[in-house]
């Protein structure tokens, strides 16, 4: 028997508020990552592993929130609480590579690609390995080119929006690749969901697992206070909204005593490189003035 599934049982209401979930880790998780490509190396890491969680943690949370929209008419619908929070783990670290490869290796040729590759897997993966969760009376049916359609949106988005987020050009650029993000989540998630056809078995028994109001409080207000928390951090860091380098010379930072520059009485006036001439000279002079 045919299920009749229906994605969109509350109208644009689950599909407009997931598309800003993933918009908004998209904004923290791509700005974090701009960020990384300013400062020295021993920040890197903490940046980019904070933007990993911002975005997984978006993605995660878009897709059951667009899931809250989705019934099967002649069956209820439970879920697999280990499965579903496999596949938060699954879009933190499949996101994470790719980040990570991008904020190293740059935002172009080989790095981008790959990075933009397996950022885009993570996505689809979290979205089957999600939909792997799912208990009800039935089996679940995918059209193999529309899955592969799915997996291809994924990838040339998340690659375009890790490409905006790699040009490092000020706060505008991060809100337009947040919003190419949001478009490879939802457009993804709803291309897989196309592709979707449940057939019914003939007992009414209902699976085993837990229901959409059960997983409700954990699903969202764990990830949206982690998404809140990166928000205050992005938000209260200068440097953010400038765009502007954190490099500074090594002679400034705290604790390295800064050296003082040897003037020549005549540098004002002399080239550079008689300058240099006629250090080298007075220095060979000094013992003999003593």
């Amino acid at each position: 028997m045919q299920g009749t599934v229906d994605g969109f049982s509350y109208g644009l209401v689950t599909p407009l508020v997931a598309y800003f979930m993933a918009c908004l880790g998209g904004a923290l998780g791509l700005r974090c990552t701009t960020r990384s490509m300013l400062v020295t190396h021993s920040w890197r890491p903490g940046w980019l592993a904070l933007g990993s969680a911002a975005i997984g943690s978006g993605i995660w949370t878009m897709h059951f929130v667009a899931m809250m929209g989705f019934t099967v008419r002649e069956a209820p619908i439970h879920y697999d609480k280990p499965t579903t929070y496999a596949s938060l783990g699954v879009a933190i670290v499949m996101v994470g590579v790719g980040i990570f490869i991008v904020g190293y290796r740059g935002a172009r040729g080989t790095a981008l690609f790959t990075g933009g590759t397996i950022t885009g897997l993570g996505v689809a993966s979290m979205h089957y390995l999600g939909m792997a969760g799912m208990r009800l009376n039935g089996k679940l049916e995918y059209n193999t080119l529309t899955v592969g359609a799915s997996v291809v949106i994924a990838v040339v988005a998340a690659t375009a929006a890790l490409w905006a987020a790699g040009q490092v050009r000020g706060f505008a650029w991060s809100v337009g690749a947040s919003l190419v993000m949001g478009l490879a989540v939802s457009g993804m998630h709803y291309t897989g969901m196309a592709a979707l056809s449940v057939h019914l078995h003939g007992t009414a028994e209902p699976g085993s697992g837990d229901s959409h109001a059960s997983l409700l409080a954990p699903m969202l207000i764990g990830p949206l206070a982690f998404l809140l928390l990166a928000g205050v951090v992005v938000m209260f860091d200068p440097l953010m909204v400038m765009g502007k380098p954190d490099w500074r010379p090594v002679e400034n930072k705290p604790g390295v005593p800064a050296r003082s520059a040897v003037r020549h009485p005549h540098a004002h006036s002399a080239p550079l490189s008689r300058q240099a001439g006629q250090h080298d000279h007075s220095s060979a002079r000094t013992p003999q003035n003593r």
